[in-house]
């Protein structure tokens, strides 16, 4: 008997404040553990990213969020690929010593991992980014110069015939800030994420292309008393490595094609209506990808520890979902489903079937 691929959705939005995913990677051991009970895995580079830390697994599919999103309302489909080109683009703004240190990373990748970075490009000018806190204690920010970006992602698209891109941007530094201070002790929001995202979402919501987003920071002071879920952040100058490799297997996204699974094919397309199960944090329902995916019979499953800034649980939103405590908890629902047993079956009790009456007009 064929069965057709278990697909699993696992987000862990952005600059939200999740005690698990909110710092460099610390999303990682979730994202390994649940490829390991399904076939495909799609996430996000929020979960995938450690700085220089990575881990590259075939089953997973690195998609951007806002290609995700639109992966979720069923616009969008994944196409697996063996190997992307992948561009890079360099803010202006950067340092010179900063510059090579970043171009130096690109050329380790290419000597020591044998991806395929075909060209970079400096953007024409610096695009300037502030950051923000809103009140609600997510991160965001804004981009002074986006058509500067657009117009260097679309000479690599169309001259330079990449397939996906790479972007550095100079961040402000802010050793003094508060934010940054709390983030390094394992508090509070990433200060840096909320405009990080916009970064990767314009040129990807404008060119259709995978695309990913790496700050460009001068190295902070020695912290002795530093959380070991920020960590992997501070462990040399750049935060770039796992975004080429993310990219370098990141699924193309295709607006056209059949959406059944055909099995005799290799290189299948992945499309909404396949995805089995998505795993969120309780308190963040309220992202574009779960609003879509709660229109489909898809499984949604909250996790109540990952706790964030936000208070949007599905119960607010009329969202039906089942709720677990803890990772360990959604993976055991993911084999139970998997597996074909209900999730009450499980339990020391099971209830009586109810009977089911017919209203009538």
């Amino acid at each position: 008997m064929i069965h057709r691929p278990y697909t699993v959705v696992l987000i862990v939005p952005t600059g939200i404040g999740a005690v698990i995913g909110g710092y460099a990677g610390d999303a990682l051991p979730v994202a390994r553990a649940v490829s390991q009970v399904c076939d495909c895995l799609i996430t996000h580079p929020n979960v995938l990213n450690g700085a220089q830390l990575y881990w590259n697994l075939p089953n997973i599919f690195y998609v951007e969020g806002y290609g995700l999103d639109r992966f979720a309302r069923g616009d969008w489909g994944l196409q697996p690929v063996h190997q992307n080109r992948v561009g890079l683009i360099l803010d202006k703004g950067i340092e010179p010593e900063l510059k090579i240190r970043h171009l130096q990373v690109a050329d380790a990748t290419r000597a020591t991992l044998g991806l395929d970075i075909t060209d970079y490009i400096l953007t024409d000018t610096s695009l300037n980014i502030e950051l923000r806190i809103a009140s609600s204690g997510t991160s965001w920010g804004t981009i002074g110069n986006p058509d500067s970006l657009l117009r260097a992602a679309e000479i690599l698209i169309t001259q330079a015939k990449v397939q996906a891109i790479a972007v550095v941007v100079r961040f402000p530094d802010n050793l003094d800030s508060l934010a940054l201070d709390n983030y390094r002790h394992g508090q509070g929001v990433d200060p840096l994420a909320g405009a990080e995202a916009v970064i990767s979402h314009l040129i990807v919501r404008q060119f259709g292309i995978p695309a990913a987003h790496a700050p460009a920071l001068m190295p902070l002071p020695l912290e002795p008393n530093l959380s070991p879920r920020a960590a992997a952040e501070e462990l040399g100058y750049t935060f770039l490595p796992c975004v080429l490799v993310g990219l370098s297997r990141a699924p193309q996204f295709v607006c056209t094609g059949g959406v059944d699974f055909n099995p005799t094919l290799v290189n299948h397309e992945i499309w909404r209506n396949q995805v089995d199960a998505v795993i969120i944090p309780e308190t963040a329902c309220g992202g574009s990808a779960i609003l879509s995916f709660s229109q489909s019979n898809t499984r949604i499953i909250t996790v109540a520890e990952n706790k964030t800034q936000l208070q949007v649980t599905p119960e607010s939103l009329g969202i039906q979902a089942i709720k677990v405590n803890s990772y360990l908890e959604a993976l055991g629902v993911l084999v139970a489903h998997r597996a074909g047993i209900s999730v009450s079956a499980l339990h020391p009790t099971v209830s009586s079937l109810n009977c089911f009456s017919k209203t009538r007009d």
